[in-house]
This record gives C-alpha cells, structure tokens and sequence, in this order.
C-alpha cells in the first residue's frame, strides 16, 4: 500500500526538497503553503494553496491519517527579517498560531508521527558571544534566552509537539536546523539567508570590485547544504526512539569573510569587503553535532565549498535572468 505524507510549507525551499525527495521514494504526498514553489514546479500529488493560520483550513488539508507529516510552515527569513525587531509581532503571532492548528489538527486525525522544524535560533544569546567558541549542545537551550522573539516562538513550539507526544501517544520528532542553503532557494528580497545573499553579491558585482558585508564579517556560522538537511530530517522522522530536539547542521565553522572568501573562488572574482552596520544575530553559531551521530548514527559531512559550488552557478543564472529582463525594460 503506498504511504502518504504532507509537507506544510511545502512552496518552501526546504519544503519543496522534502517532497522531491519523499517522491523518489514512492511516497503520495500532500504540500500546502500560501504560495506554490517559486522556482521549480511542484512534485507533489496535490497542492493546496492555503493559510495554515486558519484551522478551518488545517483540518481541511489533515483530511486523512497521513503517514508522515512534515510541519515546516512559518513565518521567517534571514537577518534582515528576523533581526531588525519590525516583525516581531507577525512572526510570533503567524508561527505559533500554524504550530497551535497543526499540532491539534493531526492529533484529532489520529496523526501518528509528525515532524516539527526548529531552529539554531533557539539557543542561548550568551552562550554565542565567543565567535570562536559558542555552545549549541542540545542541553545548553535552558536556561533560554534565544537572541530573537523568532526563537523564543521556535523553542515555545518545541514544548508544543513534544508535549502532544506525551500527552496524546502521538510520535513527534523536532530537529534544529541550522542555516540550510543551496538551489532555489530564496536569493532576494530581504528573507534572504547569508549564503544565497553572498552568491547574489558576488554574481552582481565586477571582478575587481567590491560587496558590502554586514559588521566586521568576524561573526561565526555553520552553513548545511539542503540535501543533507533532507537526509537528517528523514532519519529523525524515522527513527523508532529518539524524538530530539537535535541539531541537523554542519559543524564546518566559518566566518562571514570566508563564506564570501568561498563564494568568491567558485566565481572566479577577486572582490574587496566593504564592511558596513547591519543586523547581525549572535556574534557565533556552530552545529554541536555529538548527539546525532550517537542517536542516528550518522552526521553531515559535507563540505561548505561543494555546496558552495552547486549553489553559486544557479543563484548568478538568477541574477542574470534579472539583470536581462530590467534592460528590456
């Protein structure tokens, strides 16, 4: 019998990789989102354009006992979005109201194993100020204090799936991801994340040039190219007896000017670094990586500069398409 899944954020870029993936594996898959992918077409059975804010619409789509059911949908964005405070209010209020109709909406169906996508975000402002050495172990989230009312709503809805888990015999798994990037994924915009942001400087810029980066480009990060992150999410969602939270992330900790520095070499372009004031996060963040090699025995290995090298060609053929289209114009 086949098995079914939906994918809630599935017009998404992790989400629209989820359900490629899902499909190569024989899976009937349901995606819902308020939008359908913006770069490549679908590959789910069935799409359904809706607001996940609204539970009519929740329990409209959660019409069945699915299988597996992927809860990816929210209200994000990269350092521009998050950072600024301007969108505190929405992305509270629009995350955890998806998180409150989904959760309940699966339980009422009889829904037995959901997945819910976290994020680094939720860890602990003051154990992220040493760039070269900031703590993410999974313990270290209490006690909290997330850098971001984006991750104070994540670590809340943590609590909420896991504590349906308990109460309702229901199988939840919760990941935290951490900074997942590759192809068509968002590249412009504002909701942009660091990489996708870097490979659109560096693809519009003139070799011998320069890009603007945010801050003194010191700050750490951990960067996890999308198809392991699909990998890990599967194996967590899967797995028959470890729930999480866990990381799924690289632990290959770079600064902002090497990822530029990366960018830069898989173009082909020498660029100067204009360092300019900018919403920044945490001063570091790297991926712990010990639990889930212990639990799912297996970890991303990856490296950043392969990603780098799969992203950076499909982010300038955007560029370029843009660029085409305003001299028509």
């Amino acid at each position: 019998m086949t098995k079914t899944a939906l994918v809630c954020g599935a017009g998404g870029f992790i989400g629209s990789h989820l359900v490629k993936r899902l499909k190569r594996e024989g899976f009937w898959v349901r995606g819902v989102d308020l939008k359908f992918p913006e770069f490549a077409e679908t590959e789910a059975d069935d799409f359904v354009v809706a607001d996940l804010r609204d539970n009519g619409n929740c329990k409209a789509v959660i019409d069945r006992r699915f299988d597996e059911v992927y809860q990816l949908a929210a209200d994000m964005g990269g350092a521009g979005f998050i950072f600024t405070g301007e969108n505190d209010a929405d992305i509270m209020h629009n995350s955890a109201t998806i998180n409150l109709n989904i959760v309940d909406a699966c339980h009422k169906r009889n829904v037995q194993r959901v997945f819910y996508s976290s994020s680094a975000c939720i860890y602990p402002e003051h154990n992220q100020l040493d760039p070269d050495k900031p703590v993410t172990a999974e313990e270290s989230a209490y006690p909290a204090n997330p850098d971001s009312e984006y991750g104070w709503e994540k670590l809340f809805s943590e609590r909420l799936f896991l504590a349906y888990a308990r109460n309702h015999n229901m199988t939840c798994r919760v990941a935290r991801y951490h900074n997942i990037f590759g192809p068509e994924g968002t590249w412009a915009g504002g909701r942009e994340k660091a990489p996708a942001a870097m490979c659109r400087k560096v693809a519009e810029a003139q070799d011998g040039g320069e890009i603007e980066i945010w801050g003194d480009g010191k700050q750490t990060r951990s960067f996890l190219y999308i198809d392991e992150c699909v990998e890990g999410t599967l194996r967590l969602m899967r797995s028959e007896t470890f729930a999480g939270p866990v990381n799924i992330g690289s632990d290959e900790m770079v600064t902002i000017n090497q990822l530029a520095e990366l960018v830069m070499q898989a173009a082909g372009k020498q660029l100067a670094l204009k360092h300019i004031p900018g919403p920044l996060g945490v001063r570091g963040r790297n991926s712990h990586n010990e639990l889930i090699r212990s639990k799912l025995n297996w970890a991303p290995s990856a490296s950043l500069a392969d990603g780098i090298a799969k992203t950076y060609p499909w982010v300038a053929s955007k560029v370029a398409e843009r660029q085409a289209k305003s001299k028509k114009n």
